[in-house]
Formats: C-alpha cells, structure tokens, sequence
C-alpha cells in the first residue's frame, strides 16, 4: 500500500487532525503484512511539511525531520520515480483533467501505476477520487 504524505505525518504528530485514522491505516497494513510504500516525492513532501509552522503544531527542526525520512526510508519500500512514471503521468494528465498542485497528486498515482501498485493511503480521499478507476483508496 502506498501512504500518501499526509498519513505519514498524521501517523507521527498526534496533534494533527486524523492522526488516529491515520495510525490505525498503518497498524492494519502490518498485521495484514502488507508492504508499505512511499516516493521520493513523498518524501520531499514530509520534509517541507513537518519543517513548517502548521496549524497543528510547531515546526520540527531539519535535523528532527530528516531522522524521521531515515527512519521511513529503512522501513518502508521507495519506489522510484523514471521514465515510467513520467510516461505513466503524460497519459494521466492528458486523460484527467488536472492542473496546477493537482499534478503532484497525478504524479503520486503515476508513481504507483509504474511500479503495479494499486492501494492508496490517504486522509485527502476527494484529492484522488478522479483516478478511482485506476487505483483502490483506502482511507
């Protein structure tokens, strides 16, 4: 299953609205033994996310963050980002209307589409609803 950033910094800062959805989506894929899996993307995006003030709580400092992408980076599987995930975006953006921020999202269902994986946790279900005939959302 792939998390979307948005489960990993819920699951890890409590004080963030779903932070129990989010902990109970990664507790039932490990007792199902289901492979976790992020992007570099990902990634990325956990880094800017916890690094700045949020209306949840205070930013954590780089070295804090990057502890944790070490921490995720170890345990979780990272799927690549290459030529296949760009091919597999071109044909989702010209297929799916989608513009501006939303291309990151694109982007994470080409990821998963690349590298054959069809499970999505999310917390922003509405943000992927247009891909629901390509991926399953689990959130």
């Amino acid at each position: 299953m792939f998390l979307d950033t948005n489960v990993l910094l819920s699951s890890r800062f409590q004080e963030t609205p779903g932070s129990a959805a989010a902990r109970r989506l990664m507790a039932a894929a490990v007792t199902a033994s289901e492979p976790l899996r992020v992007s570099r993307q990902v990634l990325r995006e956990y880094l800017a996310a916890s690094t700045r003030p949020q209306p949840w709580g205070s930013a954590r400092s780089m070295s804090e963050a990057l502890s944790d992408v070490t921490w995720i980076n170890e345990r979780f599987e990272i799927l690549e980002d290459g030529p296949r995930v760009t091919a597999h975006l071109v044909v989702l953006c010209r297929e799916v209307p989608v513009a501006g921020k939303q291309v990151h999202d694109a982007n994470i269902v080409a990821t998963m589409l690349a590298h054959g994986e069809r499970r999505l946790a999310t917390l922003n279900a509405k943000d992927f609803r247009r891909y629901g005939d390509r991926i399953e959302i689990v959130g």
